[in-house]
This record gives C-alpha cells, sequence and structure tokens, in this order.
C-alpha cells in the first residue's frame, strides 16, 4: 500500500524509500503533492530512478521519445513523464499526476486538449472513413477558411507535417524563380530540412548541435544564414547574392528560438529586398498562424509574403499542415505545373475535420480579444515578479520567460540565456503541477482552456522561485 493519501497508482514522490513500499523501485513525481500530502518535491526528487515504461521506450525508440526535446534533458530530468490523457488546460500522466499544460502539444490547441467540438468533429468523419487517398469536400472547405483568413494565401495545398511543408515551399520557389539560393536566419527553425538545417533553433539549440550529421555540404551550399533582426545582415546578403536569390524564409515572429518579435520595420525590409531582388518572400507562420492573429503575423504587422507555410493550430490537434501563396506561384505545382509534390495522407479527412472545426471558431473577433487579454494579464504578472532575473517577451497568445536581463533581439542574444536557472525553474513548476516548454528555447501556449485562476496560479509559482533565489 502507498501512504495514506497517495492516489498515483505507483507514486514515486518520496523515491526509492516510498516506492519500496509498493515492492518496487521508481523515480519520484508529484502524485502526493499534487493529490494528497501537500509536500512540495524537491527538484532532485524528480530526477532519479527510471521508470519500467521509460526503459521499455529506451530500448525500442531511440533516446526513448519521437522528437528529441520531449526527453526534458535539456532541462535536467532522467527521463520524461509519459502522458495518458488532457482535458483543456490539464493534462494526467500514467501514473495519475496531473499537470497545467503551457506546451499544448507545442501549439497546436487553441481550444486546450480534448475540446468537445473538434473531438465531435472527429468521431463523425471517422465513422465514415479513416482516409481515402481521392478529393473530399472537406479539403475545399478547409482551403476556403485559409484563403478566406490568410492575407496572402489565394491557393492552398494540405500536407501532413510542417517539415513537409517547408520542404515544399522551398522546392516551389526555387521552381518558380529558376533560382537556388536561399536566405534563412539564425534561430528559425523550419522542419529538418535538409537544406535548412543550418544554425537552426528550437530542438537544435537544446542539443547544443549546430547543424546535424547525414546532410551533405552540398545540400546547404545555397543556404544563406544570417543573424535575425539584423537589417544590415540581410541587406548585405542580398546584394551579394540576389541574382541567384530564390527566397527569403523567416518565421515573422521567431518562435522556435523562444518568442523574439521583429524589430520595427524589419519585415518591410524583407519585403522591400525581395521585391527589388526578385526573390520570394517565405513566411513560416507554423507557429503564428492563427495564434497571434486568424490571418497570422502577416496580419499582425500588415506585410504580405509570396507564399505562407502554416500548420499545428490548422490541424487542430491532428498531423496537417499546408502551403500557400500567390495564385501565379501555386499554380507551378503539379499536376497543372512542373514542380512535384505528392502525399498519400494529405487533405486526410480526420485531419480536415479537426481543422474546420477549429478555423470556423476563428471567425469571431472575441477569440482574439480574449487570448490578448490573457496574455498581457499574464505577462504582466511574471514580468512583476522577476525580481531583476529574467525578461518576458510576448506576442499575442505566445510568450517566453528568457532568464536573462539583456535585450532579446537575435539568436546571439537567446544563446547567452542562463539555461542552468531555466532548468531550475522547469524542475520548480513541475514539482507543483505546472508544466512548461522542457527547454528555455521555446514558448508558453495560452488557450481559451486557460483561465484567470490558471494564470494566477502559474504567476504565484514563477514568483515563489525568483523569491527563493533573491
Amino acid at each position: 500500500m502507498s501512504p495514506a493519501g497517495c492516489k498515483a497508482a505507483r507514486c514515486r514522490v518520496l523515491g526509492r524509500a516510498h516506492a519500496n513500499q509498493h515492492g518496487r523501485s521508481l523515480r519520484p513525481c508529484i502524485a502526493c503533492f499534487s493529490l494528497g500530502s501537500r509536500r512540495a518535491v524537491t527538484p532532485d526528487e524528480l530526477v532519479t530512478v527510471r521508470s519500467e515504461l521509460y526503459r521499455r521506450a529506451l530500448e525500442l525508440i531511440p533516446g526513448g521519445v519521437n522528437s528529441p526535446v520531449r526527453a526534458m534533458k535539456a532541462v535536467g530530468l532522467d527521463e520524461p513523464f509519459f502522458v495518458a490523457r488532457g482535458e483543456g488546460a490539464v493534462l494526467e500522466d500514467v501514473d495519475g499526476n496531473r499537470y497545467l499544460d503551457w506546451v499544448l502539444s507545442w501549439g497546436p490547441l487553441l481550444f486546450g486538449h480534448a475540446d468537445p467540438e473538434t473531438v465531435e468533429a472527429v468521431r463523425d468523419a471517422a465513422l465514415r472513413g479513416t482516409s481515402f487517398g481521392a478529393p473530399t469536400a472537406a479539403e475545399v472547405e478547409l482551403a476556403a477558411e485559409i484563403v478566406d483568413a490568410v492575407p496572402s494565401i489565394e491557393k492552398a495545398r494540405l500536407v501532413s507535417s510542417g517539415t513537409e511543408a517547408s520542404m515544399s515551399a522551398i522546392r516551389l520557389a526555387r521552381g518558380f524563380t529558376k533560382r537556388d539560393r536561399i536566405v534563412k536566419f539564425a534561430g528559425c527553425y523550419h522542419g529538418h530540412v535538409d537544406s535548412l538545417l543550418a544554425s537552426a533553433g528550437s530542438g537544435l539549440a537544446t542539443l547544443s548541435i549546430p547543424s546535424t550529421p547525414g546532410v551533405p555540404t552540398a545540400v546547404t551550399a545555397d543556404t544563406i544564414v544570417v543573424p535575425y533582426n539584423d537589417a544590415d545582415a540581410v541587406a548585405d546578403a542580398v546584394m551579394r547574392y540576389g541574382e541567384g536569390l530564390a527566397a527569403i524564409v523567416v518565421e515573422p515572429i521567431a518562435g522556435n528560438m523562444g518568442v523574439v518579435p521583429p524589430v520595427d520595420g524589419y519585415l518591410e525590409l524583407l519585403r522591400q529586398l525581395c521585391d527589388a531582388s526578385g526573390a520570394l518572400l517565405v513566411f513560416d507562420e507554423v507557429i503564428t498562424g492563427f495564434r497571434v492573429a486568424r490571418g497570422g503575423a502577416q496580419e499582425r504587422y500588415g506585410v504580405t509574403p509570396d507564399l505562407t507555410i502554416l500548420g499545428k493550430i490548422l490541424g487542430g490537434g491532428m498531423p496537417l499542415a499546408a502551403f500557400g501563396g500567390r495564385a501565379d506561384v501555386m499554380d507551378r505545382l503539379a499536376p497543372v505545373g512542373p514542380v512535384y509534390q505528392a502525399g498519400t495522407l494529405s487533405g486526410n479527412p480526420l485531419a480536415t475535420a479537426a481543422g474546420l472545426s477549429v478555423l470556423r471558431r476563428l471567425r469571431d473577433p472575441s477569440v482574439y480579444e480574449e487570448l490578448e487579454r490573457r496574455g498581457a494579464r499574464l505577462q504582466a504578472g511574471l514580468e512583476d515578479g522577476l525580481a531583476g532575473f529574467g525578461r518576458v517577451r510576448r506576442v499575442g497568445a505566445m510568450l517566453t520567460l528568457f532568464m536573462t536581463d539583456a535585450p532579446i533581439r537575435s539568436f546571439d542574444d537567446v544563446q547567452r540565456c542562463d539555461t542552468e536557472r531555466y532548468g531550475a525553474l522547469f524542475r520548480h513548476l513541475l514539482a507543483r503541477g505546472i508544466y512548461v516548454a522542457p527547454s528555455q528555447f521555446e514558448a508558453m501556449f495560452l488557450s481559451l482552456a486557460h483561465g484567470d485562476d490558471e494564470i494566477d496560479r502559474t504567476i504565484d509559482a514563477v514568483r515563489a522561485f525568483f523569491e527563493s533565489a533573491d
């Protein structure tokens, strides 16, 4: 029997001594604190003995996870927690521990976990068939929602992941312009596309890997990497390479090095440089699309790219992405044009059903008004409790608490953050049942499932961390 008050199937709070009462040794968790004893878990209690599930995962899956950042090594954990279910703003792991979730599957869940309308739409679609490999009416309807919402998109092509959308958009830009070179920005991540895995942020920054083995030098030879938010650097790059430049690809609001907004006039400059050189401007709005505004960052900042990459919220939590833009550019795609792109599961009926359920509700302006109010409340509360130890950057319903007192404008600035302190904050919050991104180089994502109580609980927990460090 576990101690009184512990309701977890395999309690880990007291480590080996506690677990031995169950006749097994397991790593600690937060079950007693959240469900019974009220004793806060110390950070050291979160990083001890591996669970049987994690051992099995390591035997069967490289690193035990299917995406590197999920391993949680960057924040000092010996193993990740394994999720059993989610509802609203709460995740529950396989041991029954509940976490207030600020990751939300890395951004797609604008209405929270297991949103009833989305679940019902997917269930209804599944009853009619899970995949057809043929056109459906829902694909046309979803494309119409995308075109109506996103200023730059006249036509859209549905795919299954953000990486696939990025890869296809770059190929299309090269095919349309008949040029090879691409300008990208240090710290901006566009999926694990070979030609773009150069000075990428997010998971690569977390693992301190500047690039990756397996990508031939020739593949990145036409990729020019410049600092984000540096007007002189990108202007010089276009002046030097503009004659052969196919595209400038950018996260209009960087999200994969943490939230770093563009400085005033920067996106306008990129538009001007593309117009002058004949290159296409490509906005990667996988994160920002439908999050910072219904029409994404391009609506918020009033700058229209030639092509846009979308994902995350577009699929409502299902595997779905898209790229789209000017009709004359998109019409270069097969079957009407020579640029080839295809996908067996593109426009999958379950994913399109989820996407339609979400996007139709985003026509209501009050969605973004409320997200902005909640985001401002969270930002103000966090900034009030930092006591000079950090800096918050926010745009709409996404923000990052950077462990630095210095200004944040570029990937170089982000890399100077105190990642050890961020790891300590992560463990402090997790011990109190609050789950934030297991990396300094990511964002917190607000949803309509996060109410004022959840926001204030998070603010209080963060304030307690900084007060204890004072």
